[in-house]
């Protein structure tokens, strides 16, 4: 299927690895112009390189925290300068760490919600303009720990949750030009799950890695997901295929939720 969005620009935060990553390249397979982003210059580099090798459009990388707000505006005058404009935003974070409650004191908390909110609320402000220009579409990945709380995830449990407020109150205010839906990725094999599953095994509940991850595959397809499979569910999202979707957030967890909605 033509998606119809060769030629178009975006940025993806977050893709030196992990979702980030396979959406960037999800995008760049289809001729879009990818900006993508990390914080560790050597493993940014590698991360374009592979994502290159697959690309028929221009791969740009531009390091930087997004929770520091230069470095958003930076990110995005990039795009701007490198490509002429931005169509599509594809907003991803490094996940805050696992924890219960009681474990968790006020630094986390407000390191979550700058890494996990504030980098969205951000990013969606300096794209405003651009994404309206022509007509664009934002990407939020979150978690699919906002339909149903996951143990010992208290940060993601919580703080997720806000970034689904923000994509559906953009989907309304930015429309008609910007469509925004979010995507609440379940356990795909990333680097995330590595270091979950890991913790799990320190504090012994799991035997050992195996085991861990066989925990993760505890849903009806019976195995943790392809990030490939979530990175071309963001690049149909970002395209005129799905020119009737805004306001979504839409579950890729192999069915391992419980919730109804």
């Amino acid at each position: 299927m033509d998606l119809e969005i060769e030629g178009n620009a975006a940025l993806v935060t977050a893709s030196s690895s992990g979702l980030g990553k396979a959406s960037a390249k999800a995008l760049a397979r289809e001729g879009v112009n990818v900006v993508v982003n990390g914080r560790d210059d050597e493993r940014l580099s590698a991360a374009a390189a592979e994502i290159r090798d697959v690309a028929s459009g221009e791969v740009v990388a531009q390091s930087g925290d997004i929770t520091d707000p230069e470095d958003v505006s930076a990110l995005v005058e990039t795009t701007v300068e490198a490509f002429g404009g931005l169509d599509h935003l594809v907003t991803s974070a490094g996940g805050p760490p696992p924890g219960s409650f009681l474990d968790t004191d006020d630094e986390d908390w407000y390191d979550a919600y700058e890494l996990l909110v504030m980098s969205v609320v951000r990013l969606a402000r300096e794209a405003a303009p651009h994404l309206r220009e022509d007509g664009g579409t934002i990407v939020t990945i979150t978690s699919r720990s906002v339909k149903e709380a996951l143990d010992d995830l208290v940060l993601s449990n919580s703080v997720r949750m806000s970034v689904i407020g923000l994509e559906k109150t953009l989907s309304k205010e930015f429309a008609p030009e910007v469509r925004a839906n979010a995507v609440l990725p379940g356990a795909h094999e990333t680097a995330r799950i590595r270091e979950l599953v890991e913790a799990r095994v320190e504090r012994g509940e799991a035997d050992s890695y195996e085991e861990g991850v066989a925990a993760w595959a505890n849903n009806p397809l019976e195995r943790v997901g392809d990030p490939m499979e979530l990175g071309d569910t963001v690049a149909f999202l970002s395209s005129p295929r799905s020119g009737f979707i805004t306001g979504a957030a839409v579950p890729i967890d192999g069915g391992s939720s419980g919730s109804n909605l």
